[in-house]
């Protein structure tokens, strides 16, 4: 195993991905978790023809790109990411979108600039949440929606509860950390006080079912760890193992063909800002 120094395991926790860890993020996690959320989270934001949308945290661009279907051509379509690997994935894939560097507690955009607002799965990793919610809320023109979206209590997903274990018993807390991070938003109570801390007065918080969806065992490995900060905590010979244990300890997981499903709710929180 690597060693886990700690800024190494700060940056993981903020899932900041190398560039060949986005395109396996862009390739395998989208299908297999995040296109489903997309197009629901970009409607809970108000995505409409002719509407200007932000993607916050836009990682490689699945909801800007659900959003930018939805708006039509001719909107104003952006997309935000403090990440370079995740942009020039995005900036690659839909090369029409206009795609920026930057921090969500910092948005480089004037007050009231987009009709709709939504950020999918990033809001756990920011540095300053209410910060940023204050920011989007900023920017966001009156009588328009913000959208928020992020995974319920990993106890909820019972693959990834097992995932978290066996990384565990492997590699220890500290590595296996860097996959409890997405859920550390998953209390609804505790998300939705976020935002009245921002100044948003009125939000609407509910649970919606998802799939996680793996063609194989060995692809959910692969997925979990090549596409995710866990790429750079786990060496060669400890991805070895970690393969070698999950085909035995996850084996319920894995229908008679050899495919993958399991639970993966998530919590969507929308407001509108007063006219």
């Amino acid at each position: 195993m690597l060693s886990e120094p700690e800024t190494g395991i700060e940056t993981t926790r903020r899932g900041q991905l190398t560039g060949s860890a986005a395109e396996v993020y862009e390739t395998f996690f989208l299908p297999a978790l995040f296109a489903q959320f997309a197009d629901p989270v970009a409607a809970a934001a108000g995505a409409a023809p002719g509407k200007s949308f932000l993607d916050v945290a836009c990682g490689t661009g699945v909801l800007a790109r659900a959003a930018r279907s939805r708006a039509g051509i001719g909107a104003h379509v952006a997309g935000l990411d403090c990440n370079p690997g995740m942009l020039a994935v995005a900036r690659a894939r839909a090369p029409e979108i206009d795609w920026y560097e930057g921090r969500a507690e910092a948005l480089p955009f004037p007050d009231a600039a987009f009709d709709a607002v939504a950020s999918q799965f990033g809001i756990m990793f920011f540095e300053d949440r209410v910060a940023a919610l204050r920011e989007m809320w900023r920017v966001l023109a009156p009588g328009c929606r913000l959208a928020v979206a992020v995974w319920d209590a990993v106890e909820t997903s019972p693959g990834y509860a097992a995932m978290l274990a066996l990384l565990t018993r492997i590699f220890g807390p500290r590595t296996a950390s860097a996959l409890r991070a997405p859920f550390v938003l998953g209390d609804r109570a505790a998300f939705a006080a976020l935002f009245p801390a921002a100044g948003i007065a009125e939000v609407t918080v509910e649970t919606r079912p998802g799939t996680a969806r793996f063609p194989s065992i060995e692809d959910w490995v692969r997925t979990d760890v090549k596409g995710w900060t866990l790429a750079d905590l786990i060496d060669a010979e400890g991805y070895a193992r970690l393969r070698q244990a999950a085909a035995r300890d996850l084996a319920e997981f894995a229908a008679p063909d050899g495919t993958v499903a399991f639970a993966a709710p998530i919590h969507l929180a929308w407001a509108v800002k007063p006219a």
